[in-house]
C-alpha cells in the first residue's frame, strides 16, 4: 500500500495533459488547495520528476519520471527478516502493524501485517505525508525536522481537520512533537480517522538518520489500556529493524 499517491498522480496527470501548467492551473484542474499544490510541486522538483520553466512560471514533466517505478521498487524493498518483525508485532499486540519508509517528506507504507480479526486502516483519498500533523507516522517525520522544514511542510493555520481529534494549531502540534522527539513514540487518537488509535516509533540508519517508522493501529477501545506495553513493543521492534537496516547498509559498503 502506498501512503496515498492519489494527489501526486492527479497533479502529474494534469501537467502531462496540459503539456505544462502553472500552479494555479494545477490547483484548478485537481481541486487541490494552492498550498498543497506548492508542497507537492516542491517534492517533485526535488526528485527531478518535474522541472520549473521560470520564464513562463510553468511546470513540466522531468526526465526522471519514466524511472519512477524502478526507483520506488529499489527503494522500498523489504527483507524477509523485516517482514517477520512487523508480523510478530501484529501477532503480539493483536493489532494491525505497518512498516513505512521516509523519502524526504514522503511516507510510503511498504508492508502491512493484519488479519480479519485485526484489520488495517481502510485506504483513504489522502496520504500519511499529506496529513502528517494528524498521523502517528507523520508526527515521527515532523519530529525529525527542523522548525524551518516543518514550516515549509505544514499547511497554514488552522491545519486541515481529518478526524475529531485532529490538532489544527501549529503551537499545540509543536509541543506534542517535542514530546515525540524526547520519548521516541508518536500517538494519534482519532486524528486521522474517527474511532482509530495509532502509535509509531522511528527506524533509523546507523548514523541516526530517520529512514522509516514502525506503526500500529486499532479501534480506540482496543488501545484504551496497556499503552506502556504497546510503547515497549514498538520501541523494541523499531530497534531490531534498525539493526537489520544497519547490517544491510554495511553489506552495501
Amino acid at each position: 500500500m502506498v501512503g496515498s499517491v492519489t494527489r501526486t498522480l492527479d497533479l502529474l496527470e494534469a501537467v502531462a495533459a496540459r503539456g505544462g501548467a502553472t500552479a494555479r492551473e494545477l490547483a484548478a484542474d485537481t481541486g487541490l488547495p494552492l498550498p498543497t499544490v506548492y508542497r507537492l510541486v516542491r517534492e517533485l522538483l526535488d526528485g527531478d520528476y518535474l522541472v520549473h520553466i521560470r520564464e513562463e512560471q510553468r511546470f513540466e514533466l522531468g526526465y526522471k519520471l519514466h524511472a519512477l517505478g524502478v526507483s520506488l521498487h529499489e527503494q522500498i524493498g523489504v527483507s524477509r527478516e523485516v517482514r517477520a518483525e512487523v508480523t510478530a508485532l501484529h501477532q503480539h499486540l493483536r493489532v494491525a502493524a505497518y512498516l513505512a519508509v521516509h523519502r524526504g517528506a514522503q511516507i510510503v507504507v511498504v508492508f502491512t501485517a493484519d488479519s480479519p480479526a485485526h484489520p488495517r486502516l481502510p485506504p483513504l483519498e489522502f496520504g500519511f505525508h499529506e496529513a502528517a500533523h494528524a498521523t502517528a507516522l507523520g508526527k515521527i517525520l515532523l519530529a525529525a525536522m527542523t522548525p524551518q522544514e516543518r514550516a515549509q511542510h505544514l499547511d497554514p493555520e488552522p491545519m486541515p481537520r481529518y478526524g475529531p481529534g485532529t490538532i489544527t494549531s501549529h503551537a499545540e502540534l509543536s509541543t506534542q512533537l517535542d514530546a515525540v522527539a524526547r520519548r521516541g513514540i508518536a500517538w494519534e487518537f482519532g486524528e486521522f480517522q474517527a474511532g482509530a488509535t495509532c502509535a509509531a516509533a522511528a527506524v533509523r540508519s546507523a548514523g541516526g538518520t530517520l529512514v522509516g517508522s514502525v506503526a500500529i493501529s486499532a479501534p480506540d477501545a482496543h488501545l484504551a489500556h496497556g499503552r506502556a506495553e504497546v510503547e515497549a513493543a514498538l520501541r523494541a521492534t523499531a530497534a531490531r529493524i534498525s539493526r537489520l537496516y544497519h547490517r544491510a547498509e554495511a553489506r552495501r559498503t
